[in-house]
């Protein structure tokens, strides 16, 4: 297993129009029901933001490498610099396929095994949070109750 060719993907429909469900994840007012609690401010190219997530006591700064509206926003973590990119389709009669790919874990072949495992499940319940919240106005608080003793690790 090579860190280079380990990616993972996650990806949901939302029945939703596009542009309101990249609007989600940009605008961090939104983003904050299902999936962060704090952002220094909105995603666009080239910005720096730092994400928190205030049960945990964690947060990290992304940068925006790539901001195609409405269609694909590639960021970079920093703490731990892996590459995930946004993909959204319109599927048609106010329906959005949103598939997050995340790239670049680094360390033994058992650190790139935990990680992408890890990740994929992380983003599967950002996704779930985003289509409860966008489709039915319901915070699921996925993300904080996955872990209710803290953040392992």
């Amino acid at each position: 297993m090579h860190e280079e060719t380990v990616s993972i993907q996650a990806q949901m429909l939302v029945r939703r129009p596009v542009a309101a469900v990249f609007e989600a994840i940009v605008d961090p007012a939104i983003t904050t029901r299902f999936w962060f609690t704090r952002s220094t401010g909105r995603l666009e190219q080239n910005a720096q933001v730092r994400w928190d997530w205030d049960m945990f006591g964690v947060g990290d700064v992304l940068s925006v490498k790539a901001f195609d509206r409405n269609a694909r926003i590639r960021m970079e973590w920093k703490d731990d610099p892996t590459i995930v990119e946004w993909r959204f389709e319109d599927r048609g009669g106010d329906t959005t396929l949103v598939t997050i790919t995340n790239w670049g874990f680094r360390g033994t072949p058992d650190d790139v095994l935990r990680q992408a495992v890890d990740t994929k499940g992380g983003y599967t319940l950002v996704l779930a949070g985003l289509k409860a919240w966008l489709e039915h106005g319901i915070e699921l608080q996925l993300v904080r109750d996955q872990f209710p003793d803290g953040c392992p690790g």
